[in-house]
């Protein structure tokens, strides 16, 4: 089992530390960048209130891509078998010819 590694990562103005195995340490960072950059984001874009509000946008943005990238995929699997079925019917009509 690998060390584990101590690191702070700062997010809407508060420091949360964090205890994770070296390999997690790149990709958390550029997590909190990109959360750091998004906070940014709807805080020009739109008035609001507190950071509880902008950390809600946050998490609603990143769900979504979660979503819509499952359902692309989803959709992608299912026309990739339609072809291969279709392919797959063709090479046998032509090798039952």
């Amino acid at each position: 089992m690998s060390e584990q590694l101590k690191i702070k990562l700062s997010i809407a103005n508060r420091v949360y530390p964090l205890t994770i195995a070296p390999e997690q340490e790149e990709g958390l960072r550029k997590a909190a960048k990109k959360i750091e950059s998004m906070i940014s984001q709807f805080e020009q874009n739109y008035s609001v209130r507190d950071k509880q509000d902008v950390l809600a946008m946050c998490a609603l943005q990143f769900a979504s891509q979660v979503e819509q990238k499952t359902i692309d995929t989803d959709h992608v699997s299912e026309e990739v078998t339609n072809r291969l079925t279709a392919l797959n019917d063709l090479l046998h009509s032509h090798l039952s010819s």
